[in-house]
């Protein structure tokens, strides 16, 4: 097994530490830095950045990002995120963010998936259409 290899493996297994109920835990990630950093192992760089970059994906795949344009009631975000965890089966985090130019609607991003209902999009179709 090469080096990259073990690096790739030994960052899965730290992510798997870190998760609590299959959601990830501050604590624990705390834990897995502090001890890291105590023991150094070799590459420890390398495994941080490996392990940094596992936290990060874990942390898109339970967040949804919701860009909308004027106001957004907190019942609608209640219902979006609903929604979204029963459709991913796993518990999705909310955070939104006013975005004045998608005009009126809504986009969502979950992870690499986005879904728009905005008018600015449906604009944009119209414009690669008649070109």
């Amino acid at each position: 097994m090469t080096g990259k290899e073990r690096i790739k493996r030994y960052s899965r297994e730290l992510l798997q530490i870190s998760l609590q109920d299959g959601q990830l835990d501050s604590e624990r990630v705390e834990a897995v830095l502090n001890t890291l950093e105590r023991s150094r192992p070799r590459k420890y760089l390398s495994i941080l950045r490996a392990y940094l970059k596992r936290v990060k994906r874990e942390i898109a795949r339970s967040s949804a990002i919701i860009e909308f344009a004027g106001g957004l009631e907190d019942d609608e975000v209640d219902r979006l995120v609903s929604v979204f965890s029963d459709r991913y089966g796993r518990p999705i985090t909310p955070v939104t963010r006013p975005n004045p130019d998608l005009i009126a609607g809504i986009r969502v991003r979950i992870d690499c998936d986005v879904y728009d209902n905005s008018i600015a999009s449906r604009l944009e179709a119209l414009s690669r259409a008649a070109v």
